[in-house]
């Protein structure tokens, strides 16, 4: 019995983290804005959704457009390629941008709108994913499309994320292709600690050790001083 329930919660988490996104948005953001992103989809949704138009037959003509496109925005291209999945072809390409509050709406992004700001204390995520209203809505209707974010810090609270904070500090937002295609609003958003986890554990770390090293300062001090005392003592009952 014990074998068979591991092996259905191990199918069960297998098919969980088998999720298929036939286009996808992925950021990794910091606190300061800066960070990088990840665009992988069929040809014919950058198409759709971008306004730049591929030859699923050409890989290389693919991606020197889609690098041209992304260069044309001011991110700094790391990467493109065109990969395999289940029989078809998708465009991938890995990107670093400087603010990610202005990458909205420029050549490489007229699909999305993303702001984060510093407010009250807090970082404030918020924007939508749609589909240009200037463009065609052709491409393959089927799977979904989805908004990722790994946020850099501790979330206080998100908008509808599909499975609230994932693992690794991760929000999903997702919808049908075919709702994507015909105009569907995809909008997201998360309140945040404007301080990084990782600047966080540091100061959490760095206190711990101080207080240590305050208590043990007190603890040789307690020691000494009733050494001391009892020095004092001994050398007083000896005179008398």
């Amino acid at each position: 019995m014990i074998p068979r329930v591991a092996l259905a919660l191990l199918l069960a988490a297998t098919l969980r983290g088998c999720i298929h996104y036939e286009y996808e948005h992925e950021l990794w953001l910091r606190v300061d804005g800066s960070g990088s992103i990840t665009v992988t989809g069929r040809p014919a949704l950058w198409t759709a959704f971008k306004g730049v138009p591929l030859d699923e037959n050409d890989a290389e003509g693919m991606k020197k457009a889609v690098r041209a496109l992304f260069e044309s925005s001011g991110l700094d291209v790391r990467r493109v390629t065109v990969v395999s999945r289940r029989g078809h072809r998708y465009v991938f390409v890995s990107a670093d941008f400087k603010d990610v509050n202005r990458i909205s709406y420029t050549p490489a992004f007229p699909d999305l709108r993303v702001g984060l700001r510093h407010e009250a204390g807090r970082l404030q995520l918020d924007g939508s994913w749609q589909r240009p209203l200037e463009s065609s809505g052709g491409g393959e209707r089927e799977g979904l499309i989805a908004v990722r974010f790994h946020v850099p810090s501790k979330v206080y609270a998100h908008r509808n994320a599909v499975a609230g904070l994932e693992r690794g500090n991760i929000l999903s937002w997702s919808e049908d292709t075919a709702v994507a295609l015909d105009g569907g609003r995809l909008e997201f958003g998360a309140d945040m600690d404007e301080r990084s986890i990782l600047f966080s554990t540091v100061m959490l770390f760095a206190g711990a050790v101080v207080l240590a090293v305050l208590l043990l300062a007190l603890a040789l001090w307690a020691v000494v001083r009733r050494g001391r005392r009892d020095l004092a003592r001994s050398s007083g009952g000896g005179d008398v």
